[in-house]
């Protein structure tokens, strides 16, 4: 598809959503959302953090370049070594989320895309207080979009949409590990 033969439009209003929870399909759920907006004309930024494997979505987001902005910051290494976080990561990270709020106060896109923001502040990358501050300067007509799990109580009260993912039954647990092109 040539997204520069679909004309440019804007959103009237935005709205924050939240996909959290222990299920499977955050991430999936916000590029569902991102191929939609930009199949609308829409431009969108989307940030992947505490992902640093090279997940098969990224071959194929990467060629909407332009209209979508790619960006990763830090690793979940930390996370296998049940260790905490490296300074270093962290600042990353933060010039990450700095940078994605300089996106979206631009004004030059429509959709940002935190993925993975929720479940940093769980390994407390970030802090509640900062994605409610990035949340609360969200231009009227951006969309943003949160994934990851343990979202705050705080965010779910400040979202318009909130939809959690709940595991019922997975392969995983009879010994099934990700496979390319589903699960990474």
């Amino acid at each position: 598809m040539d997204l520069n033969k679909i004309k440019r439009t804007h959103l009237k209003q935005g709205f924050v959503q939240v996909y959290t929870g222990n299920g499977k399909g955050k991430t999936t759920a916000a590029i569902g959302l991102t191929m939609r907006a930009l199949g609308a004309g829409l431009q969108v930024y989307f940030v992947q953090f505490m992902k640093n494997f090279p997940y098969s979505e990224l071959s194929i987001l990467q060629s909407f370049h332009p209209q979508l902005q790619l960006k990763r910051y830090g690793n979940d290494a930390f996370v296998f070594k049940k260790q905490p976080p490296s300074d270093e990561l962290i600042v990353q990270m933060k010039e990450g989320l700095n940078e994605a709020l300089q996106a979206m106060l631009s004004q030059k896109f429509d959709m940002i895309v935190l993925d993975e923001v929720l479940v940093s502040i769980y390994f407390k990358i970030f802090t509640t207080d900062e994605i409610l501050q990035f949340i609360r300067q969200r231009p009227p007509k951006v969309e943003l979009i949160l994934t990851g799990r343990y979202c705050p109580e705080e965010i779910i009260e400040l979202a318009d949409l909130v939809t959690e993912m709940k595991e019922i039954k997975h392969y995983y647990q009879q010994g099934v590990l990700a496979r390319k092109g589903i699960e990474s």
